[in-house]
């Protein structure tokens, strides 16, 4: 037996696994929702606070920079975004002093103002961290936006915009976040705004 033995089968029944959880009208009715949100926040200056745990932090981070910055043209206001995964001093400082479940919901405390947009992901949607930091900034305020897997969990609920990817399994779950918010990226960068009033 070679180590390339059943790799065909495998990746294709990964990628039609994969596929199985493209859904066009949830994309489509979570987008619906989310563009005139993020437009608002970006005309109006607001912040938009992207916070996960292991690969959805990293997925927060890259949206965050994808965000802020290829969404960039002349005569549009910018983006003003955030990953709350980033400042890991200030994470281990949450964690140490109080608990890991508070390291977003204190950030967003400090941080966060009515009128701005917390998106949080998380592919089980039972983070204990990411559910804090929705409540907190509901508390504030803000509009909650969540990119979930496995039927949406605790977190759904806590989000104004729950956006779930139809699968159970992580890979695909963070496949299709990373697809979604690539897409959503390109969709603002390439898409006139509508015109004001």
């Amino acid at each position: 037996m070679t180590e390339l033995e059943g790799l065909e089968p495998y990746v294709r029944s990964y990628l039609a696994e994969t596929r199985a959880g493209l859904d066009e009208s949830y994309i489509l009715e979570g987008f619906r929702r989310l563009l005139p949100v993020l437009l608002k926040a970006r005309s109006e200056g607001r912040t938009i606070f992207f916070f996960g745990n292991g690969g959805s932090a990293a997925t927060s981070s890259h949206m965050a920079q994808d965000l802020g910055k290829l969404t960039i043209k002349e005569g549009r206001p910018r983006f003003r975004t955030q990953s709350l995964a980033d400042a890991m001093p200030l994470i281990l400082a949450w964690a140490n002093d109080a608990s890991y479940a508070e390291v977003f919901a204190e950030q967003i405390k400090s941080q966060a103002r009515r009128g701005d947009v917390a998106i949080g992901l998380s592919g089980s949607g039972n983070s204990p961290n990411v559910l804090r930091a929705l409540e907190e900034a509901r508390a504030l305020g803000a509009t909650t936006v969540g990119l979930i897997g496995s039927g949406g969990g605790k977190m759904r609920p806590l989000c104004d915009i729950p956006i779930v990817v139809p699968s159970a399994n992580m890979q695909h779950i963070e496949d299709l976040h990373h697809l979604l918010l690539h897409l959503l990226t390109a969709y603002l960068r390439d898409h006139p705004p509508p015109p004001a009033g």
